[in-house]
């Protein structure tokens, strides 16, 4: 699968609003740090590729995963129940991106934070994200952190979701 550089150049004052079934989620994107997975997230959220999708994974004081395309047809239930196919939690975006974690001089996966989902290849992820719920600071020399939560409410919603949980949009602003 082809590597894409977004044409997104980040400023470094994105707020990317994640409204969810459970509520917004506001993140200040870490543009400055992360430049092609901010760029990436960005292009996607502007095309409404994350709009209809549901959060797939829940593993409890680990994380909550979202972004996989193969759930936009599948209801809440259906996503709980692990149904569908292809399978959630196996889409992407139809290619790759370049793995930052080593070049972004703030990659700690602390409660709340926003990284990037991939397979076993480090330039494998593509628009699969997660939220920690909790700190996880082993996941740090292997997964690109992107984004913090903005506010104490935004940190409250990710820690409300559940698998099935819908991402009704995904909106960007400078801020």
């Amino acid at each position: 699968m082809a590597i894409y550089t977004p044409a997104y150049q980040p400023t470094g004052n994105e707020l990317a609003t994640i409204k969810t079934s459970k509520g917004d989620i506001r993140v200040r994107l870490a543009g400055l740090d992360a430049p092609i997975h901010v760029g990436n997230f960005v292009e996607l959220a502007e095309k409404g590729f994350y709009n209809g999708l549901k959060f797939h994974r829940h593993e409890p004081n680990f994380v909550i995963q979202g972004g996989c395309p193969n759930t936009r047809d599948l209801t809440p239930e259906a996503v709980r129940a692990g149904g569908g196919y292809p399978p959630p939690g196996t889409g992407g975006p139809g290619y790759t991106i370049k793995g930052e974690w080593l070049t972004n001089p703030h990659n700690q996966h602390k409660d709340g934070t926003l990284a990037m989902a991939r397979a076993n290849d480090p330039d494998s992820a593509g628009s699969q994200f997660y939220f920690c719920l909790g700190e996880q600071g082993f996941l740090d020399p292997n997964y690109t952190v992107f984004g913090t939560p903005a506010d104490a409410e935004s940190l409250a919603v990710i820690h409300s979701l559940e698998k099935g949980d819908e991402i009704l949009a995904v909106t960007i602003a400078q801020g």
